[in-house]
């Protein structure tokens, strides 16, 4: 049974490093496309935010949400 087609196979055994480094000679393709990801993520806006500052102003939301809870804690244990 086959899972994929003849052009994905004859693509991935035409693609260089097959007998020295086995299935690892795709690493570097997925490096490349990890960090054009991550350069997407980061430098691509979409209106006005990208997820970049939306990880910023969560990462902010949760620190205030934290030390709110550490205050409460901190006024319980006094009275």
């Amino acid at each position: 049974m086959n899972l994929y087609s003849g052009s994905v196979r004859r693509l991935l055994d035409s693609w260089p490093g097959k007998r020295r480094f086995g299935i690892y000679r795709f690493l570097p393709l997925f490096f490349v496309l990890g960090a054009a990801l991550e350069f997407s993520m980061i430098n691509w806006t979409v209106g006005e935010t990208n997820f970049y500052r939306t990880f910023k102003r969560r990462q902010a939301k949760n620190y205030v949400e934290e030390q709110q809870h550490h205050q409460q804690q901190q006024q319980q244990h006094q009275q």
